[in-house]
C-alpha cells in the first residue's frame, strides 16, 4: 500500500494531469474501469495501475486489476488520500492506469472521411466529437494547434474509448492538412455556408472541418479549403454546438456510404 503522495511513481503519474507532463513522458492517465478495459482491448498495454484497497473495489474493478497483474502489468494499491491526488473525477471507481500515448506522426492518404477539428477548446465537446467520429467510421482525425489536448482526462472520459480506436494526429497546421489531403476536397462546416451538407458527396475521399463555437475559421483555412457546408435549420438558432454539428455531418457521411447515393462532388 502506497500511502505517501511523494512516492516517485505517484509524483510521475500526477504530472500526467497536466499537458506538459503528458508531452514530456509520452503517457496519459486513464481513470475508470471501462476506459481502461477499452484501452487494453485495443491493444494498449498500461505501464502500471494504481488502485484503492482491493477489498474496497467493486467486482469489475477488482477483476480488471487481477487481469492486469496476470498479464505482468505492475499494480499498486494506494491509500484513499493518494488516489485523490491522481483522480480527476468527483466519484472515483478506484482504478487509474498510466498509458503510453499512441504515436501517429504522419497523416494517412485517406480513402474515406477525414475529420479536421479547428480550435475546439471545450474538453467535453472534443471527447464527444471523437466518440461520434469513431462510431460513424471516420478514417482519421486531425487537430489544429488551437484544440484542447485530446489526451486530457476530461476529453478521454467523454471519448469513451474512441481515442484508442481512431487514427488521431494533433498539432496539424492547415498547410500540412492541405498537403496530406492532396487533391481531395476539404469542406468547412459553417452556419453560413453556401452548400447544404446533404448535397455533398461524402462517399468520395474527403475531409470535413469543424471549428470551435467562439471563433470562426481563419483566412488560411478559408483559402486552403474547397467550400463551406451548412446544416439548414428552421428554428431561431443560428448554429449548433460543435459536437452536435460534427455528429450530424459524420452520420450523413455514414448514411451516404451505406446507401450509395450520388451527391455533388468537388468542382
Amino acid at each position: 500500500m502506497i500511502t505517501s503522495a511523494d512516492n516517485q511513481k505517484v509524483k510521475e503519474a500526477r504530472a500526467l494531469l497536466e499537458r506538459r507532463g503528458r508531452e514530456q513522458q509520452g503517457r496519459s492517465l486513464a481513470e475508470g474501469v471501462r476506459l481502461i478495459e477499452d484501452a487494453m482491448r485495443a491493444g494498449v498495454v498500461p505501464a502500471l495501475l494504481f488502485s484503492a484497497a482491493r477489498s474496497s473495489l467493486a467486482e469489475r474493478a477488482r477483476s480488471l486489476v487481477e487481469r492486469a497483474q496476470g498479464e505482468g502489468i505492475p499494480a499498486y494499491e494506494v491509500s484513499a488520500a493518494v488516489l485523490a491526488t491522481l483522480s480527476d473525477t468527483v466519484t472515483s471507481q478506484g482504478v487509474i492506469a498510466v498509458l503510453p500515448l499512441p504515436r501517429h506522426t504522419t497523416p494517412g492518404l485517406p480513402s474515406g472521411l477525414t475529420l479536421v477539428l479547428d480550435k475546439v477548446r471545450d474538453p467535453g465537446n472534443l471527447g464527444t466529437i471523437l466518440r461520434s467520429a469513431e462510431a460513424a467510421g471516420a478514417e482519421q482525425v486531425m487537430l489544429t494547434p488551437g484544440c484542447v489536448d485530446p489526451w486530457s482526462p476530461k476529453v478521454m472520459r467523454a471519448g469513451m474509448g474512441a481515442h484508442f480506436r481512431l487514427r488521431m494526429l494533433a498539432d496539424q497546421g492547415w498547410e500540412s492538412i492541405r498537403r496530406s489531403m492532396g487533391s481531395r476536397a476539404i469542406w468547412l462546416a459553417d452556419a453560413h455556408g453556401e452548400i447544404p451538407y446533404d448535397e455533398v458527396d461524402w462517399r468520395q475521399p474527403c475531409a470535413v472541418a469543424v471549428g470551435g463555437e467562439t471563433e470562426g475559421f481563419d483566412s488560411e483555412a478559408l483559402v486552403l479549403s474547397d467550400g463551406r457546408v451548412a446544416i439548414p435549420m428552421d428554428g431561431d438558432a443560428d448554429s449548433l454546438n460543435a459536437a452536435m454539428a460534427a455528429t450530424v455531418l459524420l452520420f450523413e457521411a455514414a448514411r451516404q456510404r451505406r446507401e450509395g447515393k450520388q451527391r455533388c462532388t468537388k468542382g
